[in-house]
């Protein structure tokens, strides 16, 4: 029986993992997400086309290839139905769980309200819900995609559940939808999304036993992972590898290839410890030529140079096969280009990742720059300069590098 492919991000998100999906999709007949919702954002540039995608997988751009939205993910309705207005034809082409659960308008007003009353200490999440949608399918109080088979089931389980609560969103300034209105709301979504829904566990069984290749696309970075980042600044799900079998209703023995996407540097949204966010010139130079704005919301990442210490615990963590290195030419025109190879802690250097990132000070390995890497598509057409930075960090990372992008074009891709 055929093993499906892994693609999972490294760092902190947005390490443009959509591009290489994109690219590998080519190859695949399937391609399916297993957890995170709308909060997550996969830029992609076809052709001088940019594409936005924030629950579809990355595959729609394969006219051929099967899309799938597994049970591990929470859906906004609304987000989805208006994502899938970007393409002419999905039937045949999308299908989401009925299993997977729905982020409703007062998830995203509890996500929000709770972010103001943490004050100075908000996590910064993007306010979509995906939090609160999360805790209510662990609290089995959430809501399923399947259950819009029936509204007036729906309807009435969503109202009760409000009552229940009522002391709690009281508190939040949150009221509860009107029953009518609710029905109608709910309704809508039934009419769009009914169609695309489907038993996508059995559905990925049947692809890989039918020796189909199929490609698992995860959202956010491994140091965002619930049970293994930066907690409590982390999403609310299983961001990593193992995060898939979960989230697709497969065993590990399904698992083939994985490869972690990292970028040549660091960046994070949102609040959280960041050990090499740099916050002079060169932070802001790096955000700049790098376009380092949230696909999602916008808001500026936070950028720095590339952790050694942290990849090699994320591609140990996730299994990784390989490592492909994104945005390189961002680093293009540096006369001094930084890895951080350990952290300084009470005193001590230390090579691994302790409890508390907040205490941990990095330090640094400096090597030259380069002026062009932009383009670039052989190995042996790099910089020298560009070479021997990249080999340090697969010798520090303990991980082959099996690709590198040189610009955000599909085709400007180095394959090793």
């Amino acid at each position: 029986m055929k093993k499906a492919d892994l693609i999972v991000g490294i760092q902190w998100g947005d390490e443009g993992k959509g591009k290489i999906v994109d690219l590998l999709a080519q190859n695949y007949d399937a391609v399916a997400r297993y957890q995170g919702g709308h909060n997550a954002g996969h830029t992609i540039w076809v052709d001088g086309t940019k594409y936005a995608l924030h629950l579809i997988p990355s595959g729609v751009l394969n006219p051929d290839a099967i899309n799938i939205i597994g049970n591990g993910v929470v859906v906004s309705p609304a987000a989805l139905i208006k994502e899938m207005k970007q393409f002419d034809r999905l039937e045949g082409r999308l299908f989401v769980s009925e299993s997977a659960h729905m982020i409703l308008g007062f998830h995203e007003a509890i996500d929000q309200a709770k972010e103001r009353l943490r004050g100075k200490k908000a996590i910064g999440t993007t306010g979509r819900g995906i939090g609160p949608a999360y805790s209510e399918k662990i609290a089995r109080s959430g809501f399923r995609l399947g259950e819009l088979r029936d509204i007036d089931a729906l309807s009435a389980r969503i109202l009760e559940y409000f009552e229940q609560n009522g002391a709690i969103y009281k508190a939040l300034e949150i009221e509860a939808p009107e029953a009518t209105a609710l029905k109608v709301e709910l309704q809508g979504y039934a009419n769009a999304l009914l169609p695309f829904l489907a038993n996508t566990t059995k559905m990925v069984w049947e692809l890989l036993s039918h020796d189909k290749n199929v490609l698992l696309e995860g959202a956010q970075g491994t140091m965002l992972d619930i049970d293994h980042g930066t907690y409590p600044y982390v999403t609310s799900s299983s961001t990593i590898s193992a995060g898939a079998c979960i989230g697709l209703g497969i065993s590990p023995k399904d698992i083939g290839k994985v490869t972690g996407i990292v970028k040549a540097y660091c960046t994070r949204v949102g609040n959280g410890p960041f050990p090499t966010e740099d916050f002079g010139h060169q932070g802001d130079r790096l955000r700049e030529q790098g376009q380092e704005f949230g696909t999602t919301t916008g808001r500026p990442r936070r950028c720095g140079w590339f952790d050694a210490v942290a990849t090699k615990f994320a591609s140990r963590i996730n299994g990784c096969d390989a490592l492909s290195i994104m945005k390189l030419d961002v680093l293009d025109g540096f006369e001094e280009i930084k890895i951080c190879v350990g952290y300084k802690v009470d005193g001590a250097v230390i090579d691994y990742m302790p409890l508390d990132l907040e205490k941990a000070e990095p330090v640094y390995r400096s090597f030259p720059g380069w002026e062009k890497t932009e383009g670039v598509r052989q190995w042996d057409d790099l910089p020298e300069t560009a070479k021997t930075y990249l080999l340090e960090i697969e010798r520090l990372t303990q991980t082959k590098i099996g690709m590198v992008s040189t610009s955000p074009d599909r085709n400007d891709t180095i394959f090793r």
